[in-house]
Formats: structure tokens, sequence, C-alpha cells
């Protein structure tokens, strides 16, 4: 038991900050590869925020607007089904690079491509597929949090930034 405690203690303090900054360095890295980049830098500035005030900053207005706009796209079945068909093409995509499909040979501002994809490997369809089932898990719990789930258990934003402002 006191190794467990010791473990958990060491990770209160060094390991979600060493995992913090590990997410934050490869969500950058995944703004511009395949994966879920945006998720990966919220992840791991929401674990720096239990060390630094400047993530915490950075984190309260980013809850606000993240909680908007899961409302705002579960508001409507058409806008749900559209995010479902979004994942569901991110997840087509992955299959294309995972069949590995020839292209024809061409050029695009000075770079040539084809006949293969870029960045032609196994981990960038498993990437797509990875982006795909995260969208598709979010859309559930967005669905399920504010459309299913009874009005009075749901803490309301527009509250609580009434108070802020006064």
């Amino acid at each position: 038991m006191a190794r467990r405690s010791r473990w958990l203690a060491w990770f209160d303090r060094t390991g979600s900050e060493v995992l913090g900054w590990t997410l934050v360095v490869l969500g950058l890295f995944m703004l511009v590869l395949p994966g879920p980049g945006l998720l990966g830098l919220v992840a791991g500035i929401a674990l720096l925020s239990r060390h630094y005030h400047w993530a915490r900053r950075i984190l309260d207005p980013l809850h606000v607007k993240a909680v908007e706009a899961a409302r705002y796209g579960v508001a409507t079945w058409p806008r749900i089904i559209l995010s479902a068909l979004g994942a569901a093409c991110i997840f087509a995509v992955g299959v294309v690079w995972w069949v590995d499909v020839t292209i024809p040979r061409f050029e695009f501002l000075g770079l040539e491509f084809g006949p293969k994809l870029p960045a032609d490997t196994p981990a960038t369809a498993i990437a797509l597929w990875g982006s795909a089932a995260i969208a598709w898990f979010l859309l559930g719990y967005s669905i399920w949090k504010y459309r299913y789930r009874p009005a009075s258990r749901m803490p309301s934003t527009s509250r609580s930034r009434e108070g802020a402002t006064d």
C-alpha cells in the first residue's frame, strides 16, 4: 500500500507535469501531422493547469467555449449527422492510406506527388482511425450530456458568466 501511495504522490507532482508537457509537444506535432493535435494540446494544458497558473488561465475560457461548441454541435439532428459523417470521412481516408492506393504523378506548388501517398505508412492510417474514433466518442458524449441528460443536473455556463461580469 505504501508503494502505491508513493507512486500516486510521484505522479501527482512529477508524472503529471512530464505527461502534460509530452502531450503539449505531441499535440503541436499532430497539428501538422495526422492525429488529434488540438485534443493533445488541451489534454496537456489540462494536466499542466494543476501546477501552473498560466495554464489555468488558458484552460478556463477554453472550457467555456468547448461547452458552448458541444451544445451547439448537438442542438439539431442535421448537425449531429454531419458530424458523424465527417468522422466517417476521416475513417475512410484512413482506409485509403492503409490500402496504399497508387495515385497519378502530379505537381502542386513546386512539390511533386505520386505515385505513393505522402506519409505513406500504416501509422498514418492508424492515427486517422484514432481521430475518427475520438470524434465519434466525443459526439456520443455530447449527445448524452447535452441532449438526453436531465436539465436539472446540467450546469449552466450562462449563469456562471453572469456572475463573472457583475
